[in-house]
């Protein structure tokens, strides 16, 4: 029974490292996706916050 439950917390201690680093790359996929949506989009946005800061009293 001990040699059972050390086989299977050897198997949940290493499986955690791989999920570590899956959701390290779905992280930085996902900062890299915002990063160039935001340069995409990044004049328009500049222009409209322009023209709302100068209609602004």
């Amino acid at each position: 029974m001990k040699r059972t439950l050390r086989k299977m917390y050897r198997g949940l201690k290493s499986r955690k490292g791989q999920s570590l680093v899956e959701y390290a790359l779905i992280l930085a996929l996902i900062a890299v996706v915002a990063i160039l949506v935001l340069k995409g989009l990044g004049n328009k946005v500049n222009n409209t916050l322009s023209s709302v800061n100068a209609n602004l009293p």
